[in-house]
């Protein structure tokens, strides 16, 4: 399943250099530092011991999201995230996050957080799924939040 041929417009934003993580725009979104963010992410990979061959973000609104949920997870609610591996198992990764713009500013107003701060945590929360990170019970979801503070931390301190 590759679901980037379902786009029909994007903003393509690579570095001047080869880049294994990129970033797609639907919906309009400010992500400054994009080396240095691809970088961080790069590295919480490799830390976790995932090798990269390619990882694509698209920011797209609720709707787009909610249409993704139903389609392939069979999903009839709004959420910010999902994310898709579509790497053959033992192979280096190759995966597609989809984040809701709209979800993560709603998300940011009700737990008090900065737009920056809380699209952060979710670009993370999807690297760290990819790195075996799970969220289904309240003892995984504690480990999770953990390490998204502790990515979060680290890069939006530099």
């Amino acid at each position: 399943m590759v679901l980037s041929a379902l786009f029909t417009k994007f903003e393509i934003m690579i570095s001047a250099t080869e880049s294994r993580i990129n970033f797609f725009f639907e919906t309009p979104v400010t992500l400054r530092d994009r080396v240095k963010l691809k970088k961080a992410l790069f590295n919480t990979l490799k830390k976790n011991g995932r090798q990269v061959e390619s990882l694509n973000y698209i920011f797209c609104t609720d709707e787009r999201l909610l249409e993704i949920n139903r389609q392939y997870l069979q999903h009839d609610y709004y959420t910010d995230i999902i994310s898709f591996e579509l790497s053959i198992p033992s192979q280096p990764l190759v995966g597609e996050i989809y984040i809701s713009i709209d979800r993560v500013r709603d998300n940011a107003k009700q737990h008090n957080q900065t737009i920056t701060r809380e699209l952060h945590r979710v670009i993370v929360h999807g690297v760290l799924h990819f790195c075996g990170f799970k969220d289904k019970t309240s003892a995984e979801e504690k480990e999770m939040r953990a390490a998204e503070e502790k990515f979060l931390a680290s890069y939006l301190r530099k």
